[in-house]
């Protein structure tokens, strides 16, 4: 007897909402899970060209923590469009000024290019302090 292959479709996949907090986690590990909870990886019916609908809540993203010396060596570039206008901030400055925009750099690059990772990164929120809008998803806490 041949087995066949279970291939997930779209209508079939439930969805679910995760709560992370992330007060005193290493950065990295953080984004590695939100990253496979986002792409469903955690599901049993788990299918790679079928978007899951998890939807992942990270809050207390202002108080994370990285190993190392990071927050002074890690840069992130941006370029302006000017010439000579690319710009570098080192991570304990953008912590300072956009810790969202930390989590979610490292959580995006992560999940795949394309209109499936559009889609994805579209469920993803994340919030600088303990307070978020989402208690009628009811969501899980996930716990790392």
């Amino acid at each position: 007897m041949i087995q066949k292959t279970y291939m997930a479709k779209t209508n079939a996949v439930k969805n679910q909402s995760y709560l992370i907090d992330a007060q005193d986690k290493i950065l990295g590990r953080v984004a590695a899970k939100a990253a496979a909870l986002l792409l469903g990886k955690n599901s049993k019916t788990y299918t790679p060209h079928v978007f899951s609908g998890n939807q992942v809540i990270i809050i207390n993203a202002a108080k994370i923590k990285v190993s190392g010396k990071k927050l002074t060596d890690k840069e992130y570039n941006k370029y302006t469009g000017y010439h000579s206008g690319l710009k570098f901030m080192s991570l304990g400055k953008m912590l300072q000024n956009n810790p969202v925009q930390v989590m979610k750099l490292a959580i995006t690059r992560m999940i795949p290019k394309g209109p499936l990772g559009n889609k994805i990164k579209t469920k993803l929120k994340i919030y600088a302090g303990d307070k978020h809008p989402h208690t009628a998803q009811k969501p899980i806490l996930y716990s790392i």
